[in-house]
């Protein structure tokens, strides 16, 4: 009885070891490394669809508090990387409630001066180009299918990317001018008439660099549950989409 007792306690303190070994290395990727985010929501079509799951690069930016797991508030502002690049993707934490998770686009960096006329950006005073290149249909959560005018817009540093645009008539589509201040950047979402950003001063507005959480990097996995399960495996699974890169 004794010998088993031995047996029992030492198979009980080698799992519990296996355990904290693997959370460890788990907390340390997710971290240090990658994280992975999936897209609840539509602000960032076509580029991102509502299912997509990808990986954040924690890196890319360097650290800040919100890169850890509960926000541990270890130090203030930034250590390490680089500062993000006008046309990534990035997920950061909402400025009015750090607990939420935001991923836009940088579209202004620090001192730029941004705005939106009859649905056309303007960076530094000079229009950003667009070329119309066909339309984008989207289906709702009530199955409404909307019909929207895709184009491919190019940053001033070259990056071209998707957006899209119901008119250029949205409320959204004329605004003030924005200057950025240091230490923060705007972010827009690509589905331009549909996405709550820097250009909502009362709700995003300008994000503190510090709240960056990382770059998005790749798509590991994409599925649409409106298609439903097929023997307990999801039928809407978009293979076309898994492993997609996505920051330019």
């Amino acid at each position: 009885m004794t010998q088993v007792a031995k047996q029992s306690s030492g198979g009980l303190l080698s799992l519990l070891r296996t355990i904290v070994i693997a959370g460890a290395i788990a907390f340390t990727f997710r971290s240090f490394a990658f994280e992975p985010f999936n897209i609840p929501s539509g602000s960032m079509l076509p580029t991102l669809l509502v299912g997509d799951f990808l990986f954040v690069s924690k890196y890319s930016y360097g650290y800040s508090k919100y890169s850890f797991p509960g926000s541990l508030d270890l130090f203030e502002g930034r250590i390490g990387g680089s500062p993000p690049q006008r046309g990534d993707v990035a997920v950061f934490r909402w400025p009015r409630n750090p607990s939420v998770d935001y991923i836009k686009r940088v579209i202004g960096l620090p001192g730029d001066k941004v705005q939106v006329r009859a649905g056309r950006l303007y960076i530094n005073g000079a229009l950003v180009m667009r070329e119309h290149v066909g339309t984008f249909e989207d289906t709702d959560e009530r199955g409404v299918v909307n019909r929207l005018h895709m184009y491919i817009e190019t940053l001033p540093n070259g990056v071209r990317h998707h957006i899209l645009e119901r008119s250029d008539r949205e409320i959204l589509d004329n605004t003030p001018e924005f200057e950025v201040p240091e230490d923060h950047f705007f972010a827009m979402g690509d589905n331009r008439d549909n996405s709550q950003d820097s250009r909502v001063m009362a709700s995003v507005g300008y994000v503190p660099m510090e709240n960056l959480v990382g770059r998005a990097e790749v798509m590991f996995f994409s599925v649409d549950d409106r298609e439903g399960l097929l023997f307990g495996i999801p039928n809407g699974i978009r293979w076309n989409r898994i492993f997609n890169t996505i920051s330019p």
